[in-house]
């Protein structure tokens, strides 16, 4: 008699913790709750909020341009749209017409984001490349132009108003305080910046990469390219919406500018210079982005010139944004290589820093001989009185400019000389082990 016999292995494989994953989001959280009790002031809590808000939405947007490769025009559509839901949402609260606590409004901006993700969405991404860029920055158009053609939903030209301190407390929090509402950003972007990260490791995420990369490949293998970048956006959308809803709280107002193609282009502008190949390069670009738009414009009425710049130097020298040059610099590090090029690094810093002076020295007095003379010609700069109008000031300047750019030409080279020696002794060292 013949039997077959069936045999059932249960097998348990044993996946060892990311021990350096868990420290780091630890110390994501940590930053997020210690960072108010270093600034305190009142300025310092409203930037801090900023640079939350701007977070997720660089990360939202990195999404579709560092993960699928979707270069948009009109990202703010969702986010401007997901804070008009919101405030509208707080306002008919405020009225007693509907509940809905504060904590769960950037909620209510998301599920507008993701709305309007399915519904523009579904447009835009038949087409990729050139003519999805073109579609988009036609639809952030014709949003904005909505919005001053029905002022009902928009507000207007003044936009929309509202009181974030509204129902009972609740443990004593009624997110009138800036700190209170710091924490609630604070929460809503450890949260989100979960979410996002979760999705780099779905399988859709895995294949909106390969959609970037070869979208050709991608079809030949079974899968709808469109479909991918779709579902992309929708998600996209959902979390731009809900940086929308937290700009709400925070500003207690939304105008026509949050659907404008100038915040579309912000986040473009801070999420490259962040660095779209690393899934952190938007943080580190909101960072940045709102010092040079916030903090800066305080001190200097040519911001927006050292914006530009700024993000020419790290177009032409560091195309993959900041976090590359992190990421590069902490390998050379790890390999115990980085004594090597560091007498050439500083060299090439300190020349750069005294061309950096000569050239603001340059821009500030040629902002105030053109634009401030009426009032006088003298300033202050860098502590000291300046004669913008006598040629002393001006000798010193491109001097420093002159004597900077000498040294950045020399130091450059031999700098370039003991980084490729290096990065070229890393790769072999790694070939060696893979080998």
């Amino acid at each position: 008699m013949n039997t077959n016999t069936l045999t059932i292995k249960n097998t348990m494989t044993y996946k060892p913790l990311n021990l350096a994953r868990w420290i780091i989001w630890g110390l994501f959280a940590i930053i997020l709750i210690v960072a108010p009790l270093i600034f305190k002031s009142g300025a310092s809590l409203s930037i801090l909020s900023q640079i939350g808000t701007v977070m997720i939405f660089g990360l939202s947007y990195n999404m579709l341009l560092g993960q699928g490769g979707m270069l948009s025009f009109g990202h703010a559509v969702y986010s401007g749209l997901g804070a008009f839901f919101a405030i509208h949402a707080m306002n008919l609260a405020t009225a007693g017409k509907i509940w809905m606590p504060v904590s769960l409004i950037p909620l209510i901006g998301g599920l507008a984001g993701m709305f309007f993700g399915m519904l523009f969405g579904y447009v835009t991404t038949k087409k990729s490349g050139t003519t999805f860029s073109m579609i988009t920055l036609g639809i952030v158009e014709l949003v904005f132009a909505c919005s001053l053609m029905f002022p009902e939903f928009f507000g207007g030209e003044g936009g929309i108003s509202t009181n974030r301190v509204y129902g009972d407390k609740f443990l004593g929090i009624s997110f009138g305080p800036q700190i209170q509402v710091y924490y609630l950003i604070a929460a809503w972007l450890f949260i989100a910046t979960v979410g996002m990260y979760a999705f780099t490791q779905t399988p859709l995420g895995r294949i909106i990469n390969a959609v970037r990369d070869n979208p050709e490949r991608v079809e030949f293998i079974g899968y709808d390219t469109q479909w991918a970048r779709y579902l992309t956006l929708i998600l996209s959308g959902f979390f731009a919406g809900i940086s929308g809803g937290l700009s709400a709280i925070n500003f207690e107002i939304v105008t026509a500018e949050n659907v404008s193609a100038l915040r579309s282009g912000g986040v473009l502008l801070f999420t490259f210079i962040g660095g779209v190949g690393f899934f952190f390069g938007p943080m580190i670009g909101a960072i940045i982005g709102v010092f040079l738009t916030v903090m800066l414009s305080d001190f200097t009425k040519a911001w927006q010139l050292y914006l530009g710049v700024f993000f020419i130097i790290i177009v032409m020298y560091a195309p993959g944004g900041i976090a590359s040059i992190l990421m590069m610099n902490l390998r050379v590090a790890k390999f115990g290589k980085y004594r090597r090029i560091l007498p050439q690094l500083l060299a090439v810093c300190a020349a750069s820093l005294v061309g950096f002076v000569g050239l603001v020295m340059v821009i500030e007095m040629l902002y105030h001989l053109t634009l401030e003379s009426a009032n006088g010609t003298e300033m202050k700069l860098f502590g000291t009185m300046v004669d913008t109008a006598a040629p002393t000031g001006w000798i010193i300047a491109l001097a420093l400019v002159a004597v900077g750019a000498a040294a950045f030409w020399k130091t450059k080279k031999s700098f370039s000389q003991a980084w490729g020696e290096v990065n070229s002794e890393i790769e072999e060292q790694i070939r060696k082990g893979a080998a």
